[in-house]
């Protein structure tokens, strides 16, 4: 979904490139400007879609150690539900899984149906409830050994 929110933003600004240069440019210098910016925005986007899908997966939350705190590592939140299923899973990691302060990985998988009421209205409570009851697995779990 995300990608093709993406791709559709690029079609978009390509559209408007060629509306500004086939039809606003006055002078050759505009041609010339006009390629090498969109040039420059297609590049840009390309690397940041590889950042994005290479570091990020499927975080939707990254996180400082609090303030104060003895371990030197973040949490990174993922979320992922796939296609034609009704199964989320939420999962919470260590931002550096190799640092011995990292605690070791949870996550729940639940339908989602259970947080809905039969008109469609999300229950917050209830989800909320499973976040938390998740984020108290991750703070009970005992750290790793190296």
């Amino acid at each position: 979904e995300y990608l093709r929110l993406r791709q559709d933003g690029v079609k978009d600004f390509v559209l408007i490139s060629l509306f500004i240069l086939l039809f606003l440019a006055a002078n050759e210098c505009n041609h010339v400007c006009l390629i090498l910016d969109s040039g420059k925005y297609i590049v840009f986007n390309v690397i940041l879609q590889l950042v994005s899908y290479t570091k990020e997966k499927n975080a939707i939350m990254f996180t400082y150690p609090p303030p104060g705190s003895v371990t030197s590592t973040g949490l990174v939140v993922s979320s992922k539900l796939p296609r034609f299923s009704d199964l989320y899973t939420l999962s919470i990691v260590s931002a550096d899984p190799k640092s011995i302060s990292a605690g070791r990985p949870v996550e729940f998988t639940k339908s989602v149906t259970q947080w809905f009421t039969k008109d469609g209205v999300l229950v917050e409570g209830l989800f909320w409830k499973d976040v938390g009851a998740l984020i108290d697995d991750y703070a009970a779990v005992p750290k790793k050994k190296k």
